[in-house]
């Protein structure tokens, strides 16, 4: 059932947009967790640069002999503070972008009358954070990041007034990648579960329509009487049923004309030839009375033959769902009772849909047909994949290859085999597959290597669900 599901049109649909939608997520997940990575780093920078800037300010507008404790105060394991002479960054193009220099010009309110100088470079993350951290600190750091430590250091050098410079030195680390797993699988969830929802109601509209038109067009093709269909869902399947209801009533409208004008022709021919035989008697030769009359007889067999299979081809008997099994047993016990010898070796539980006189009168004449050249029939039922298999094997002289299919069509007699002393008039087998492929199924004929035909009826079986 679930393998079914995922082969139709709604599964797979279904499963095409929640497959993008988790794909869609997990992109954006990414994205939203790289960001906030770069957002943080960002944030880190800049607040050692503003920190960096405030205490340029302190130390130039406090008197000297502060400047040892306000750089004692301001230092921490993880920015250190000293004056010297010198700068500590001999670099003056390892800014980036200009966005920590920039800052830092902004906090101190300078318009570039002083030298700033950036280096930004990564570490090893086995080196201490600090020259004075602790082991205890760093082992603390890495524990609270997992042990996912960055390995990057900024140093500043900030001119001051004095001529000497504020040297900062500092590492941060970047914070490991944070998942929001119950947040996304969350919102993923909730937003599949609404989706589906969605599409499956959508669908429904498409897939229900469909599935109608489907089943109306295997009625139409076992040539069962089927209602107009209403009109339903989307506008290009709205036209799809019209279209359908429209070719169904011109089909309809064509059989029906055909049938009844074969059995207005079959009809109409019987008075004349009723007359020829009456003016037939009056010939007094004897061997060319016999002659009209016998052709008189054949022509009256022919036409009751076309009425036959003009009432054959016609569709008014209601379809019902039968057991194939039981119904070829009840036919073969009625053909016994007439002198066929048959065997029949059936297989119960094989449901086919059928017009059940009309399937009987082809089978019928199939049998009767292999009795008839054969001496008996062999009937096997068997069931092959969603098909009903019915095998009718005789021990006649069988067909010349070339004619195989050639039988199938009205009126064709085979004189070598088929004689009319044996009786027939070419019309059974014509019959016979006319009211076969009405119920949506086939017969073949093919010669048997042993010598004999065999006589295969292919019949639909009804759907299980």
């Amino acid at each position: 059932m679930m393998r079914k599901f995922w082969s139709s049109l709604r599964g797979q649909v279904i499963l095409l947009i929640v497959a993008a939608l988790l794909a869609a997520q997990a992109v954006s997940l990414w994205l939203f967790v790289d960001e906030r990575s770069q957002a943080v780093r960002a944030a880190i920078g800049l607040e050692a640069a503003g920190r960096s800037a405030n205490i340029a300010r302190l130390i130039e507008e406090a008197p000297e002999a502060l400047h040892s404790s306000i750089l004692r105060a301001a230092d921490s394991p993880m920015v250190q503070f000293e004056l010297a002479a010198t700068p500590l960054v001999e670099h003056r193009d390892h800014d980036g972008n200009g966005t920590i220099g920039r800052q830092i010009r902004a906090l101190v309110g300078d318009d570039f009358t002083r030298e700033i100088r950036v280096e930004l470079h990564r570490v090893g993350t086995d080196q201490m954070m600090m020259r004075d951290m602790s082991s205890g600190m760093m082992t603390m750091h890495k524990s609270m990041m997992q042990g996912q430590i960055s390995e990057m250091e900024m140093r500043l050098s900030i001119s001051l007034q004095s001529g000497q410079w504020l040297n900062v030195g500092t590492r941060y680390h970047q914070p490991p990648m944070q998942w929001p797993w119950m947040s996304a699988l969350a919102f993923g969830g909730t937003a599949a579960a609404v989706l589906i929802v969605a599409l499956w109601v959508l669908l429904t509209r498409l897939t229900g329509p469909l599935r109608a038109l489907s089943v109306a067009a295997e009625r139409l093709g076992r040539g069962e009487e089927s209602a107009a269909l209403v009109p339903a869902g989307p506008t290009e399947v709205r036209d799809l049923t019209g279209a359908f209801n429209r070719m169904q009533a011109r089909l309809t409208r064509f059989v029906s004309e055909r049938t009844r004008l074969l059995a207005a022709l079959g009809h109409d021919l019987r008075s004349p030839l009723t007359a020829i035989r009456v003016r037939a008697e009056m010939v007094e030769d004897d061997e060319t009375r016999e002659r009209i009359v016998a052709s008189v007889e054949e022509m009256q067999e022919m036409v009751d033959a076309t009425l036959s299979f003009a009432r054959g081809m016609a569709t008014g008997e209601a379809s019902q769902t039968v057991d194939l099994g039981a119904c070829l047993d009840e036919l073969c016990g009625e053909l016994r009772e007439t002198g066929c010898a048959l065997t029949l070796e059936p297989t119960a539980g094989l449901a086919v849909r059928i017009r059940p006189t009309a399937l009987r009168r082809a089978l019928r004449n199939v049998i009767e047909n292999a009795v008839r050249y054969g001496g008996s029939a062999d009937i096997r039922l068997s069931r092959t994949g969603t098909s009903a298999l019915i095998q009718i094997d005789d021990n006649g002289p069988g067909i010349p290859q070339d004619a195989l299919e050639r039988v199938f069509e009205p009126f064709v007699r085979l004189e070598v085999s088929r004689s009319r002393e044996t009786g027939g008039t070419g019309l059974g087998l014509s019959i016979a597959r006319s009211i076969v492929q009405a119920h949506g199924g086939e017969i073949g004929l093919e010669n048997r290597a042993g010598g004999g035909l065999s006589a295969t009826v292919e019949l639909p079986l009804e759907p299980t669900d």
